[in-house]
């Protein structure tokens, strides 16, 4: 059976490191991206490496008509994907406490972060049993960090890895064939963070190709929650 992934928010930051290692790895993959231009410039780029690059698709979290559009087109396609990994996503207001958090910030971090990825997720759930797949969620842990705890993003994260669990006794359950866990990669600097980089940070690269050698190590990781590096206590 093919190797297809698609990836979400994959035309830079975490995620283009995640397509970038699992298409060196051997998989065909899939960009999700909002931006024709920047899509097709993380194309070009992965296609030099040698990569097997399909295509890409419109990925709108905000907007449910965009979603099942890009549902459609997927299966139109690309049948055989066997992988979904969930990690576009926004930041929220992370310069804030809870007292100056504004309701319409977590309204909108919710919606994309959670009730985005979950629309995409079961647009996509029929195609990805009837290939054995399995979806990956790139995300943070659900007990809150004294270290860092942005509400709004933190919030919307910890919705999507309840859906995760929920999702995985279901499909125990049901023995549907599909495999669902997540991954927080753990600090790393990207855009979401303004390029942060802090003790205990790391660069994309080696996110990607730590998250690339995890979800390649041939094990079943149902309903796990996988930290590749933990949040600790700036120095």
């Amino acid at each position: 059976m093919e190797k297809i992934v698609l990836v979400t928010g994959a035309n830079k930051g975490i995620g283009y490191g995640i397509i970038k290692h699992l298409g060196l790895s051997g998989w065909k993959v899939v960009l999700g991206a909002r931006d024709e231009e920047r899509a097709e410039k993380a194309i070009s780029q992965l296609a030099s490496l040698g990569i097997d690059v399909l295509g890409w698709v419109n990925v709108e979290l905000r907007d449910p008509d965009s979603i099942a559009q890009t549902a459609k087109v997927v299966n139109e396609k690309y049948p055989g994907l066997s992988m979904l990994v969930n990690n576009a996503g926004i930041p929220g207001n992370m310069g804030v406490d809870s007292l100056h958090t504004e309701i319409c910030d977590i309204r909108e971090t919710i919606e994309v972060n959670f009730i985005g990825t979950f629309a995409l997720t079961k647009a996509l759930m029929p195609l990805l049993a009837q290939n054995n797949g399995r979806i990956v969620n790139v995300t943070v842990p659900s007990e809150i960090s004294p270290f860092w705890h942005p509400l709004a993003y933190v919030a919307s994260k910890a919705a999507q890895n309840a859906m995760m669990g929920v999702m995985a006794i279901e499909f125990q359950q049901s023995n549907t064939p599909l495999e669902v866990f997540s991954v927080h990669p753990g600090p790393t600097t990207t855009d979401l963070n303004g390029n942060m980089s802090l003790p205990g940070f790391h660069d994309i690269e080696t996110v990607g190709q730590k998250m690339a050698e995890l979800i390649n190590d041939g094990h079943n990781h149902q309903g796990e929650f996988i930290e590749l590096y933990p949040i600790v206590k700036e120095d």
